[in-house]
């Protein structure tokens, strides 16, 4: 008899549990859905004139839509829906890897563009000194994007988002001229060129999603030009199947990020843009970008064959960021030659 109750008492115990594991793998698969959604645009003129607003500054200064945009991009890969999530190891984050990657793809854009910050728009010319605030900013952006332990990458971020911040009210200050934004053609022309060689290299990875030949273009042609080690004239390039989903998102990361940055240049660079009648190649820039953000109505990242029957995700967001790096290079020469 207590045998039999015993086995009771057990058999009991082990439904609760087991009905306990359901609910938790149920509230898991709840928050990871709930998580795992980009974040939405924000509007880069409303949030610079806010911005503007609580440094009690009614009039906006050359530069300040581009800071503020910089500091909102900053805001929402650290303060989104379940935070900041490339270095997290609990369940349902460190199972998730569509928003991490979304993260990464906007955080190269984020060093890029401080590091152009601080090494030529926020200086005359280079013999100039640099900023103190973006100098002491821009590193710590740099920090590795999943380091969880001490110092913890939030940590890092928040810490340059500090001295950005702080350069933002030094620019805004007219007793304070020490704090520069300089909107010449050169400095635009730099950034645009970091922008093209990412752009070149997130359709390049992309496109390897169906494997390709390629032809070695390593050296352009240049009979006397040499390399490091050896390469074949002609590459096999493939995207690992496990990966092809990750340089996705990493690329939907990259054109949100960018879609903000291109729009304040557009800013607080219109005078060059007009003066070089190329405030339409930037818009059509944004324009290819804007739709590579388009919702995918798939559960999953297709990955069909080029002509197949089923789609290939990866290829169409290829084409967008295709003709939006064209539109860039268009436009840096339009701004250097023009």
């Amino acid at each position: 008899m207590e045998n039999r109750y015993a086995n009771q008492s057990t058999q009991r115990r082990a439904k609760w549990w087991l009905y306990a594991l359901l609910v938790f793998l149920v509230l898991q698969i709840l928050m990871a859905m709930y998580y795992d959604q980009e974040p939405a645009f924000f509007n880069v003129k409303a949030n610079a004139e806010q911005r503007a607003a609580a440094h009690n500054h009614d009039l906006m200064v050359t530069g300040f839509t581009s800071g503020a945009t910089f500091m909102q991009v900053t805001d929402v890969l650290l303060n989104k829906p379940g935070g900041y999530m490339s270095n997290d190891v609990m369940p349902p984050f460190v199972l998730m890897d569509n928003i991490p990657n979304w993260e990464y793809g906007v955080l190269v854009q984020v060093r890029d563009f401080a590091r152009v910050m601080r090494n030529d728009i926020s200086r005359s010319q280079s013999q100039s000194e640099e900023d103190v605030d973006l100098t002491a900013a821009d590193p710590k952006f740099h920090n590795d994007n999943d380091k969880w332990i001490w110092p913890r990458t939030e940590g890092r971020y928040r810490e340059g988002q500090k001295h950005f911040h702080d350069y933002l009210t030094r620019l805004s200050d007219p007793s304070k001229p020490d704090a520069q934004f300089f909107a010449r053609t050169d400095n635009l022309v730099t950034w645009l060129n970091l922008v093209e060689k990412r752009l070149g290299a997130l359709s390049q990875k992309l496109s390897a999603s169906v494997g390709q030949d390629r032809v070695n273009t390593d050296t352009g042609g240049d009979e006397v030009a040499t390399t490091s080690t050896y390469k074949p004239s002609e590459l096999r390039v493939q995207t690992p199947w496990l990966q092809i989903d990750d340089n996705f998102y990493e690329a939907r990361g990259a054109t949100w990020a960018l879609i903000h940055f291109m729009k304040a240049v557009e800013v607080d660079f219109k005078g060059v843009l007009e003066k070089k009648n190329a405030l339409v190649s930037m818009k059509q820039i944004v324009r290819e970008l804007e739709a590579a953000q388009d919702t995918i109505w798939t559960p999953m990242i297709l990955n069909g064959s080029g002509f197949g029957f089923f789609a290939n995700h990866s290829l169409v967001m290829a084409s967008y960021i295709s003709r939006a790096n064209a539109g860039v290079i268009d436009l840096r020469q339009l701004l250097e030659d023009g």
